[in-house]
């Protein structure tokens, strides 16, 4: 259904929206807990490791780009939930591929990360 607002007033209803996305996510879905939690976590070090603005911005990217990809996949989730409790084959594989796009959002993560921190112990001691 299309918004009736427009302007700020459809900014602002959007905003709420979000919000609501965010607060039902947080509490329904340990995931995204634990990946907000790491994302906290990592803040300091991405300081540490990235020599600039832009290192900075790409090592909270990718785990930003993480809970993005999160909050799709609980998205899917809570669509093929609502759909139906009796097991489907393919609701099972919208769910399994909806984890599998977690798991390479995670992957991209970790390896710049490891990236970084190699060129950081090579500036460091190499």
């Amino acid at each position: 259904m299309k918004s009736p607002h427009t302007g700020i007033t459809r900014i602002l209803h959007a905003a709420r929206f979000s919000w609501k996305g965010f607060r039902s996510t947080w509490k329904h879905e340990a995931a995204f807990r634990q990946e907000v939690v790491l994302l906290i976590l990592l803040t300091p070090a991405a300081f540490w490791l990235g020599e600039n603005a832009v290192d900075v911005a790409l090592l909270m990217g990718v785990w930003l780009f993480v809970l993005v990809v999160e909050l799709l996949n609980t998205a899917v989730e809570t669509v093929v939930d609502r759909i139906g409790s009796e097991y489907h084959k393919l609701s099972g594989r919208a769910k399994d591929q909806g984890s599998a796009a977690v798991f390479v959002a995670f992957s991209v993560a970790i390896l710049v990360w490891l990236g970084y921190a190699y060129h950081k112990w090579q500036s460091l001691y190499g």
